[in-house]
């Protein structure tokens, strides 16, 4: 594994690392993630497994309006999906996204929860790099090990209402990232005519067979490294909007 580059600071961080700084300070330590357990690995390979066979059989759509993504010469992107699109947010990439671009691959922001150690697994059979943390734990480690990522030429990936919501709410952790890393943040969403939702926080989405499934892959925003606060927020606003432009419920 490369060794990693000293990162640049970012000129205004956000409260949210600020506070998460303080809480890994106050820890004494480094904040770890909950592992893996196996029957979290045998569950995850049964829903990687569902995922693939029912994407097979849907009747895809895409819609791409972001002027990026085929553009050979591109480099990598943060792609931003609602934390209640998970289900599809991989065919998304792999099916679509990469057969268009040339990065080596993909890392991904999951919680540092015992329940992100579920989603773990998953990402992992689709050889997706993922990066524990959260606002609430481990994001300062998880914003520096995926700008490590990003150096080494690979997509990113964050769910910016996620892990706990509100819905619909781009939370300030991915406009970060994009400061850190200089990449455009991609939105991403889709619409499925036949699917049922789950009685949780964001209503999450499970794709039925044979499904119509129109994905939408947005305008790139770019967060420059030397932004306000102010002009941070408005970009955060934006992506927030366009996001929701972009999905039906």
């Amino acid at each position: 594994m490369p060794e990693e580059r000293s990162l640049m600071p970012v000129r205004n961080p956000s409260p949210q690392m600020q506070n998460a700084k303080s809480k890994t300070r106050k820890s004494g330590g480094v904040v770890v993630a909950h592992q893996v357990k196996w029957h979290q690995r045998v569950a995850a390979w049964l829903i990687f497994a569902m995922i693939r066979t029912v994407s097979a059989t849907l009747r895809y759509r895409r819609n791409d309006r972001s002027g990026y993504i085929k553009v050979p010469t591109n480099g990598p992107a943060i792609y931003c999906v609602w934390h209640n699109r998970l289900a599809l947010c991989m065919p998304a990439y792999f099916d679509y996204v990469k057969k268009h671009n040339r990065t080596p691959g993909m890392a991904a922001m999951v919680s540092a929860s015992r329940d992100g150690g579920f989603l773990t697994g998953i990402l992992e059979c689709f050889n997706v790099q993922p990066v524990r943390g959260s606002s609430s734990r481990r994001g300062p480690q998880a914003l520096l090990e995926l700008t490590t990522w990003a150096e080494r030429g690979y997509d990113l990936a964050i769910t910016p209402d996620g892990p706990r919501g509100p819905l619909y709410v781009v939370q300030d952790g991915v406009m970060s990232l994009a400061q850190l890393t200089g990449l455009p943040i991609v939105p991403v969403s889709y619409h499925l005519n036949w699917k049922i939702r789950v009685k949780s926080w964001d209503r999450f989405q499970i794709p039925l067979p044979f499904s119509r499934c129109e994905v939408i892959y947005e305008k790139p925003i770019f967060v420059p490294r030397e932004t306000s606060n102010a002009a941070r927020e408005n970009l955060r606003l934006k992506l927030e909007t366009e996001l929701r432009a972009i999905t039906k419920d």
